[in-house]
């Protein structure tokens, strides 16, 4: 049985000139990690999307971003069950609805993670002469 064109990824070894450029210096300390949890680029989006609005529906996300209901779901729960969004159902006549708001913590992750960006990129580019 033919496996297609799979090309199996070796491992960069670690040696000590690698580590020391591998992430970047900033000040006296080191760039922190990522919140995973954001970082990932569908749940990254749901947050970017409500920090710019006060709040959306499952619907308009699901438009917004492009993505499908199972897919949406999937991400908005786990961004729930960290506390980063807050989620209301309600009936507008006889139709259910979801509605998502970025909470107090979530608006703090996300503000982490852009600072975590810009600390990146200014650490990128080094100091400018």
């Amino acid at each position: 049985m033919a496996r297609g064109n799979l090309a199996r990824k070796t491992p960069v070894p670690a040696t000590p000139e690698r580590a020391a450029t591998a992430v970047p210096a900033i000040g006296a300390g080191k760039v922190p990690e990522f919140d995973r949890l954001i970082h990932e680029r569908m749940r990254l989006a749901i947050v970017s999307a409500l920090a710019a609005n006060e709040s959306m529906t499952f619907s308009d996300l699901k438009r917004t971003l492009d993505t499908t209901d199972g897919n949406l779901s999937i991400h908005a729960r786990k961004l729930e069950e960290a506390g980063y969004i807050g989620c209301e159902k309600y009936f507008e006549g006889r139709v259910p609805k979801t509605e998502y708001r970025l909470t107090a913590q979530g608006r703090k992750a996300f503000q982490q993670w852009l600072d975590h960006m810009e600390a990146l990129v200014h650490a990128m580019k080094g100091p400018r002469t």
